[in-house]
């Protein structure tokens, strides 16, 4: 659903910028301004979560930036629609987090590789619906982009009925008890070199994710359209049908892969899909027809995703009891925040270097980069939770 309402604006950000009179790289910043304000949604939502349970966090919060993303659809300029972009961020930063440690700490361990890349691809799915919704909308009905914001409203409703359904997480629970028997609090956990250490070191390694991720998505939609500085020119429908092709790879490499890292593990999973998404990147963007471009792109997306699926296990396994509400969502988001310049800045080296180079001059090094950072840290595949209530010892992680 978060992705439904974010991808919405990458898929149509050409018109709203047309409608409201400003360039395209003025208006690639609202894509920037949701990511920058996503850490403060995940701290507030997180330390929430920790303290009270992850449930109703959970609730108010997909309250929160379903309105706002409503609210999107009567934005009367570019002013306005800025601040509730900023606005939906916050909501949007608190989702990831959240939602990842409520379903990891209730999947059996054996599992958590199926259900991470399940999970993840809920993002793909979001993006595949906003690309279907698109075409519904404004190809074939030829109404406003202000629709598609409206129509967000309805997935908001059906997240908010399962999500209402869904007990508290036994784990969390589990802990809160143990940390009053042992008068433990989250703030001595926040402060214990070792976890503050790989803090750091997660936050930068989903900065490498998240520039992959939106390095190959964002301005992919306006560069299959775009009929100069070497975009690909191809009709609206097609490039459309292009993004709901890639995007149902992506769902693909997200099983595929996730349930792979239970056999292969974590690190080694993401390493090699990262390195195979090297030879794809001269088919991805480099392609002049539709056909080599929906494979290209398709391809692409298996293995981006596929990295992806295995992220919601990785981290919540990599994370103390006391704090997994805060933990995922903080690194994740916090590596988003430092991406976030990706799609400005591709669309300025487009502008002047068109797209095909902009898309190989900053996909190129973040694969290599994925594969090297995840390589060089640990993991804790399968680890039992409930036994970390301060922070894992070293031997519950892998080398």
């Amino acid at each position: 659903m978060d992705a439904f309402d974010y991808f919405i604006v990458v898929i149509v950000y050409a018109d709203i910028a047309k409608d409201f009179g400003i360039s395209l790289t003025q208006m690639a910043f609202i894509t920037t301004a949701t990511l920058l304000m996503r850490p403060v949604g995940a701290i507030f939502f997180g330390l929430w979560a920790d303290r009270s349970g992850r449930r109703i966090p959970l609730l108010v919060d997909v309250c929160f930036y379903s309105a706002v993303g409503f609210l999107s659809a009567f934005a009367p300029n570019f002013t306005v629609l800025l601040v509730l972009r900023l606005l939906y961020g916050i909501g949007m930063g608190g989702e990831w987090g959240l939602g990842a440690a409520l379903a990891m700490e209730k999947i059996p361990a054996r599992r958590r590789g199926f259900f991470s890349g399940l999970l993840q691809q809920g993002y793909s799915l979001g993006y595949l619906l906003a690309s279907v919704a698109s075409l519904v909308v404004i190809t074939t009905l030829g109404l406003s982009w202000r629709w598609l914001f409206a129509l967000s409203i309805l997935p908001a409703l059906i997240s908010l009925l399962i999500r209402a359904r869904v007990r508290e997480s036994e784990v969390w629970s589990d802990t809160r008890r143990r940390m009053r028997a042992t008068n433990s609090s989250i703030r001595d956990v926040l402060l214990n070199p070792a976890v503050v250490r790989r803090f750091g070191y997660l936050i930068l390694l989903m900065t490498a994710f998240n520039w992959m991720s939106h390095g190959t998505q964002d301005i992919y939609p306006t560069f299959l359209q775009a009929t100069h500085d070497g975009g690909a020119g191809l009709r609206a429908a097609t490039a459309t049908w292009i993004v709901v092709l890639y995007n149902i790879g992506a769902a693909i490499g997200g099983l595929v892969f996730g349930s792979l890292s239970e056999r292969c593990g974590r690190r080694y999973t993401i390493a090699f899909c990262a390195v195979i998404g090297l030879p794809i990147v001269p088919l991805f963007a480099l392609s002049h027809t539709a056909g080599l471009l929906a494979l290209g792109s398709f391809l692409m997306q298996v293995i981006v995703q596929g990295a992806w699926g295995v992220i919601p296990a990785h981290l919540t396994e990599m994370s103390p009891d006391t704090i997994r509400g805060f933990y995922p969502g903080v690194t994740y988001q916090l590596g988003n925040c430092l991406a976030a310049f990706n799609l400005p800045i591709q669309q300025s080296l487009a502008a002047t270097h068109g797209y095909p180079y902009a898309l190989v001059i900053t996909i190129v090094p973040v694969l290599i980069a994925v594969a090297v950072f995840t390589l060089i840290g640990k993991e804790a595949k399968g680890i039992a939770f409930g036994g970390r209530l301060g922070t894992a010892q070293p031997s519950t992680l892998h080398s």
